[in-house]
């Protein structure tokens, strides 16, 4: 891919912190990392956790939702477990008057833990994996970039609508990094990805996350002005194996877990779907549910 062999890496201290966020090490050179020239800078909303399921149309992912033999299938030893939709909803913290706020962890109720699942791009389009999705009714926030996603936005309107409550968001249109562009730079790739998204889905989003983690002030005004209620952050990436953690070595409540739709070539010849299956073995193995973001915000 020669759009990821233009990668840059900034300073010392910026590929530090990349490591922890972005996934370097074992990982796949995931579109977050594609053409980086600053790191992310992680928002400081509070940490707690949050739970999943759906809303009207879309038949909710609660505990066991997920038929009892699919896990087997997909390489698991025990069934995933979901945290049903919370009676209430936390309390994030409000952004200044004409911006968004800016979530990196969802902020929950002493004693749950509970994680949510983002995936970001759109570059892999594999039929397995919405099959494994549907089969374990995995709740997916999709955060699409329309310059690798569009070729098939089909395939990602088979996940939003396999029964398992996933949605789609915003990745901008062409995945710059923000912080390089002006004002009205930031909202035509903003507002241009809203449209488009709007038109294919039927639904504007509400959530955005900007390409690398990187946006300032006129990111947050621009985003507002688009429709978009939230930019979503993270505290962990999947990699190939394993988790990179922003912050200690294991997950927290309300961990934001950041991956991507990626193939054997940048996966080192794993499959999306093997990824995913560790990824789901490391949140069993930690102890944690799965929670339908938007259920929370």
């Amino acid at each position: 891919m020669r759009y990821v062999r233009r990668l840059v890496a900034g300073t010392l201290a910026a590929g530090a912190l990349a490591l922890s966020l972005t996934g370097c090490g074992e990982s796949v050179e995931p579109i977050e990392r594609l053409g980086r020239k600053t790191t992310q800078e992680p928002s400081q909303t509070p940490s707690a956790s949050a739970s999943a399921s759906a809303p009207g149309s879309s038949p909710a992912p609660a505990q066991g939702g997920a038929s009892d033999e699919a896990y087997k299938k997909w390489g698991l030893t025990a069934p995933v477990q979901y945290a049903p939709k919370p009676a209430q909803k936390p309390q994030i913290p409000k952004a200044a008057p004409g911006k968004v706020p800016v979530i990196d962890r969802i902020p929950l109720p002493a004693g749950e833990k509970i994680v949510f699942l983002t995936f970001d791009d759109g570059a892999e389009k594999d039929p397995e994996f919405l099959k494994m999705a549907a089969d374990l009714k995995l709740p997916i926030s999709m955060f699409l970039t329309d310059s690798v996603a569009s070729s098939d936005y089909g395939h990602f309107e088979k996940l939003r609508d396999n029964g398992s409550a996933s949605t789609v968001n915003n990745h901008t249109l062409t995945h710059p990094n923000l912080r390089t562009l002006s004002f009205e730079a930031q909202k035509k790739e903003i507002c241009g990805q809203q449209d488009k998204l709007e038109k294919r889905f039927g639904q504007r989003p509400p959530l955005f996350r900007p390409p690398f983690g990187n946006y300032n002030d006129d990111t947050l005004r621009a985003a507002s002005e688009c429709g978009v209620s939230s930019i979503l952050l993270w505290k962990v990436s999947m990699q190939i194996n394993n988790f990179q953690y922003a912050q200690g070595s294991a997950l927290q409540p309300g961990d934001i877990i950041l991956a991507h739709f990626r193939g054997p070539s940048e996966l080192k010849g794993a499959t999306e779907i093997q990824m995913t299956t560790r990824m789901l073995q490391r949140i069993q193995e930690q102890g944690y549910k799965i929670g339908r973001l938007e259920d929370y915000l």
